[in-house]
Formats: structure tokens, sequence, C-alpha cells
């Protein structure tokens, strides 16, 4: 069997989508739906193997924006990063509905030098002092990607639920924090604010470390680009897709890769 030259094994891995990939990046909220005076929420975030438990990294909230029921942006309260998670507060001064969410948006560069093949990510600022003006077989794409949760105080609302227009965004037509068990559940999916067609869903179950199988449940986006779930059970949700294109706003890049996962509470009937 023919070995594939590592450069070319690089080059591929930068251009696979984000489901190829075997650990799953998330946000994690320790409640998704209460009411109180001023409540709060603690947030988890990590890559990991299984949902939602802690064994890989932390993920990175360097660019975490909570948008709060008014539309205003929020700070996060007593932000800390350990070996395996990141953990951040909430606090809900406004009754509504919260989003919660991680956007990275950045270069992606891969070459080979002296014979070895070198691999960086960074911005399109600094593309240009780290990445050599020489470099042999250089291959530039762009990465962009969002994690995202919900979480209400009260009434819900959709004022943070709207969409930017910019990247893979979702679009609830069931507002996220009012889904329970045996309930379809409508989403849409858009890309730079058009309806993203035929994107396939991946939605799992959270506790995959104490089972044997994913039990994933896959579904397609229609024309309009939107889907729909039945949601077998309660539980928290980990919901994955991945588009790419050639519509980079990077000078350099070739090809758009972009992801966007959500955390959704089913509660029980």
């Amino acid at each position: 069997m023919n070995k594939i030259p590592k450069l070319a094994a690089l080059a591929l891995a930068l251009t696979l989508p984000f489901a190829a990939q075997a650990h799953k990046a998330w946000l994690q909220p320790s409640q998704t739906v209460l009411a109180g005076n001023n409540p709060w929420v603690t947030v988890d975030a990590a890559v990991s193997n299984d949902l939602f438990y802690f064994n890989h990294v932390p993920l990175k909230t360097d660019n975490l924006t909570i948008t709060a029921p008014d539309g205003s942006v929020v700070a996060a309260q007593n932000a800390a990063t350990g070996k395996y998670r990141s953990v951040f507060d909430v606090e809900l001064k406004q009754t509504g509905t919260y989003r919660i969410g991680v956007v990275n948006d950045y270069v992606t560069g891969s070459w080979e030098e002296n014979g070895k093949p070198r691999r960086w990510r960074g911005t399109e600022a600094t593309f240009a002092t780290e990445v050599p003006k020489n470099a042999k077989n250089l291959q530039v794409g762009q990465s962009v990607s969002r994690v995202e949760t919900f979480v209400t105080n009260g009434s819900p609302n959709e004022t943070a639920l709207k969409p930017s227009g910019v990247g893979l965004e979702l679009v609830p037509v069931t507002h996220p924090n009012d889904l329970f068990a045996g309930e379809e559940a409508t989403f849409r999916f858009q890309i730079d604010g058009k309806p993203a067609a035929n994107l396939e869903v991946e939605i799992v179950r959270g506790g995959t470390r104490y089972r044997n199988a994913q039990d994933e449940i896959k579904v397609k986006t229609g024309a309009d680009g939107e889907f729909r779930v039945t949601w077998p059970e309660a539980g928290m949700y980990w919901v994955e897709t991945t588009s790419q294109d050639g519509k980079t706003t990077v000078r350099q890049a070739k090809q758009r890769r972009l992801g966007y996962v959500a955390t959704l509470e089913v509660l029980p009937q």
C-alpha cells in the first residue's frame, strides 16, 4: 500500500470537515431554564472524546460572547481554565433568553520547510509576519466556527436569537429552551444570511461514556435550511454541522470551512 506523503496528509487534515474530527467541542450550562431574582448559571467549556465529560482539553473562551435578552453584550464572571475544561459564570439580571457562544474566525496555513511539514493558525494580521513569504507548497484556508448554548430566565424571548448574517448560524424556529422529550422541534441553518440546504446534521445525547453506541440522530436540511428532530428522551444534546465554500474574507485563503455546534437541553414532559 502506498503511503501518503506527510505534507499531503497534513493538507488533507486542514480541508476535512469538522465532523470528521474525533473530538467534540461544547458548552454546557448548569441549567438552561430557570427563574428568580438575578439567578446565575455556571458554564463548562471543553473539547472531549465523550459528551459531556472532561477528558481532553479545555475549550478556549477568548472569543466568548454572551448576548442578553435585550441584545446587549454582558461579561462572564469568575472565569477560569484548568487542565481539562474552562468554566465561567453568567449572572442573569434580565428576564428572557441569553445566547452564549464562542465564535472563532482564523486563518490556517500548511507548508513544507526543510523537508518537514509545518502547520500554522492565527489571524490575517499575523499571517504576513509569521508565515514565510517564500513558503514551499503553501496552502491557506479560513476557518469560522460557532459553539453555542442558550439559557432562559423566566419568560423566553427571541432578541438574542437573531442571526448576524455572517457564517454558519442556527436560527431557531422552535425556541431552544422549549424542548421536551417525545416532541418535534424545528430549526433552520443559514450561511451568510441565506438558507443552508443539504447540510448533514448530527445530534448526540450526552452520556456517551456510559453506553456502547453513540446513538446519533442524523438529519439533513431542506431547501429552506430547516430540519426537524423528535427528541427520544430527556437530556443534554450536542448538535453539530459543517460546510465549506470558497467565500473567504481573507485575501490569501482559497477555501472557507464553517462549523457549528450547539448544546440543547431536552426536558421530560
